[in-house]
């Protein structure tokens, strides 16, 4: 993987991760790289492309206690240019048939940071996001999206 597209995947996350607790919702990091890293670290032989490996990589990066007690499942994508690739595709499908979380993207166009929702991926094979300032379960204030949006501008 690319050094430098996995620090700005984990910049992503953190921003997520900073804006949710900002807004005052319990975060717990979730994903493949939170909880199975070991596995792939200690394994050299663990496939990451097999369908085990698959499965794995599809669990969503972050489990959110809502300030109204709701869990919901995140996962956060950084993608400039907002270049959504037929990986990508084939990821959704993946994660739309287990968990189903809530996807957000953050890309260098305003809004900088949108959501998507199962059933990510329509019959033309498309994406449909809206800004993350419309979810009514995040409820994520203007305030601090504008706050983030300033580090997005600066480092993406």
């Amino acid at each position: 993987m690319d050094p430098e597209n996995l620090l700005k995947g984990r910049m992503g996350e953190v921003l997520v991760e900073e804006m949710l607790k900002q807004a005052g919702h319990k975060v717990y990091r979730f994903g493949y790289e939170a909880v199975i890293q070991n596995l792939s670290q200690l394994e050299k032989r663990f496939n990451r492309e097999s369908e085990v490996g698959l499965k794995i990589r599809a669990l969503p990066d972050f489990l959110v206690v809502t300030k109204t007690g709701e869990p919901i499942f995140i996962e956060v994508k950084v993608r400039l240019n907002f270049n959504v690739f037929q990986s990508d595709l084939l990821f959704f499908d993946l994660m739309d048939k287990f968990l189903k979380p809530k996807l957000i993207i953050i890309t260098n166009k305003e809004p900088y940071f949108r959501i998507s929702y199962p059933p990510y991926i329509n019959k033309e094979r498309e994406i449909t996001w809206v800004s993350l300032e419309k979810d009514e379960d995040l409820k994520i204030p203007i305030k601090i999206l504008k706050e983030m949006d300033k580090l997005v501008e600066k480092y993406f």
